[in-house]
């Protein structure tokens, strides 16, 4: 799209050797964005141009691969790789402009780097429904969200007897306790609501 852009007509093959792709990949992508109502002009043969004024609407990303994303920047900012890591600081940076306001961490990378080691244990204690002790109080983990910027863990806290959402990358400690818990009604994730 960007190529477009800059004065043209731009041929098909050009395109395709300065993107690494076949003519025909070209041809095929000019098509979609026909469909999706971008105004590209030209033909086959002649060459392809867009209005400099024209725009993409930003990528829309689903919770799950909002998720792996953060989490890869995350692993990468730890790589020990300090040109990764600044590279991985800068397109968080970028995301963390793109997101919604209502998003809660000023640093997406630094909130998710620090939840990144507790997302194994508190993932595994949901599955085999394993209560825990976090932060001094025992638990039933229920479901992890990832907010764009957070994670947060929904429990059934036992010793308030009601539910309780913690933010994963401010748990200072957290304990496999060797009990397990039954759904129960009023206790489980579908029961709560903000």
């Amino acid at each position: 799209m960007a190529r477009l852009k800059h004065p043209g007509p731009h041929r098909a093959a050009d395109l395709a050797e300065a993107l690494g792709v076949t003519v025909r990949t070209v041809y095929r992508d000019i098509d979609t964005l026909r469909e999706a109502g971008v105004p590209v002009t030209g033909t086959r043969g002649t060459g392809y141009s867009v209005r400099e004024s024209v725009s993409l609407p930003p990528l829309h990303l689903t919770s799950e691969e909002m998720e792996a994303l953060q989490v890869g920047l995350a692993a990468v900012s730890q790589s020990g790789d300090a040109d990764l890591a600044d590279a991985a600081a800068r397109l968080a940076e970028k995301l963390d402009a793109a997101l919604p306001e209502d998003g809660l961490a000023a640093r997406p990378a630094d909130a998710a780097r620090r939840a990144l080691p507790h997302l194994a244990v508190l993932r595994q204690a949901i599955r085999s429904r394993q209560k825990l002790r976090v932060d001094g109080r025992t638990v039933r983990p229920l479901r992890l969200d990832f907010w764009g910027r957070l994670w947060t863990l929904l429990v059934w806290d036992e010793d308030l007897n009601d539910f309780s959402e913690l933010q994963v990358d401010a748990l200072a400690g957290i304990e496999v306790l060797p009990s397990l818990f039954l759904n129960e009604p009023g206790k489980m994730a579908q029961d709560f609501s903000r």
